[in-house]
């Protein structure tokens, strides 16, 4: 009997503890779950103070950089805009080439770009080339383009010079750098050269020009059919935006003409035109302040406002005018010009608005919204 008694107390101690054991290991289930989903938790509020933190570092309060973002209005209204840096091009790492075509006003524009370089931290140098060549061997155009992309050392930089232009993507770099360029009414060029390498400028007034003791007008070397003044001398702003290829420089050509505007559009940010040299300045202090800014009061109120003036012009007659401009030359250049005109004011209406006679600069037309994931 009293071992009966003693087995089944031990039975039911047995049943007792294999209870507790399950019960204990339903309990450990349920704290591990419960602290999974607390990790988490803790988890996702340590990713939304990380991402706020980014945005307080990315903020225009702390970093020196300008920022693409919506109006004021818009950022009130719109919580996820986020504000991103203009690191595209990288402001210190720029490259901008100003391949200058002659009597186009390019002294005074490259005025402002030295008077500038001490103040906005960049360099300036001068592209000298061999007799005023405009085109480069293939081998020099390899190294300009090397030089150009490696030389870090004086980047943010403006090159500058007489040369035609180069397609930098041609030579398996990188990076390309930024073109930029004036012309002028053809004729108005053609007129200022005739008379410039006669009389030179009031720039250096005192050097001897090739052609000084020359005093014969446009006028009557057009009546005569002169070699200075035949419509071939047109040919130069089509092939200094065509390039340095053979065809380029063919007078005429008309293969020439459209890989200029090709170019143009391609290649090159802003091409301005000399009768708006003031608008010109405008627009590359609003888009590259890196290099312009300031560049519209030096423009307004210092010495650049005014372009390199020829000593001595007579301004041609009719008759001659209409003689040029029945060429096939005069004809394909005016066609170039036009073009880059009607581009040019597209760019400055895009950027400005006319407000009380004076240009405002128009502000952003976009945001960035719906970013995923949070």
């Amino acid at each position: 009997m009293k071992l009966f008694t003693w087995r089944m107390q031990n039975r039911q101690c047995g049943v007792v503890a294999a209870i507790v054991t399950i019960g204990s290991l339903m309990m450990c289930v349920h704290l591990f779950g419960e602290l999974k989903k607390l990790g988490s938790a803790v988890a996702q509020l340590q990713d939304e103070h990380g991402i706020k933190s980014r945005s307080s570092r990315n903020s225009p309060k702390s970093s020196g950089h300008r920022h693409l973002s919506a109006a004021k209005d818009q950022l009130n209204k719109v919580p996820e805009i986020v504000q991103v840096e203009l690191t595209g091009h990288g402001d210190d790492d720029m490259v901008l080439i100003y391949n200058r075509v002659p009597k186009t006003g390019s002294t005074s524009f490259a005025g402002i770009a030295y008077d500038l370089c001490k103040v906005n931290h960049f360099n300036v140098i001068h592209v000298n080339t061999s007799k005023n060549a405009h085109v480069m061997s293939l081998s020099d155009q390899m190294k300009f383009v090397r030089n150009v992309t490696e030389w870090v050392e004086k980047k943010p930089v403006i090159y500058h010079g007489h040369t035609a232009f180069l397609d930098f993507s041609r030579f398996g770099v990188a990076s390309v750098p930024i073109y930029v360029n004036l012309i002028r009414d053809p004729l108005e060029r053609l007129v200022s050269y005739y008379y410039f390498v006669r009389y030179g400028d009031d720039f250096r007034p005192n050097l001897r020009r090739r052609k000084a003791g020359n005093t014969e007008t446009l006028d009557e070397c057009v009546e005569k059919g002169g070699s200075d003044c035949d419509p071939e001398h047109l040919w130069l702003q089509i092939p200094f935006f065509c390039g340095q290829d053979a065809m380029c420089w063919e007078p005429g050509n008309k293969w020439a003409l459209e890989m200029a505007k090709e170019n143009v559009l391609r290649h090159y940010l802003v091409v301005g035109i000399t009768e708006e040299l003031g608008d010109f300045v405008a627009v590359l202090e609003a888009v590259l302040p890196r290099f312009f800014r300031g560049a519209v009061k030096l423009f307004q109120e210092g010495t650049k406002s005014h372009l390199r003036r020829t000593s001595h012009k007579v301004p041609p007659k009719p008759e001659t005018l209409a003689k040029i401009q029945d060429s096939k030359i005069w004809k394909m250049e005016n066609e170039f010009y036009q073009f880059v005109r009607k581009q040019f004011r597209f760019v400055r209406s895009q950027t400005f608005q006319l407000v009380k006679g004076q240009y405002v600069e128009k502000s952003n037309r976009f945001h960035f919204e719906k970013i995923r994931p949070r």
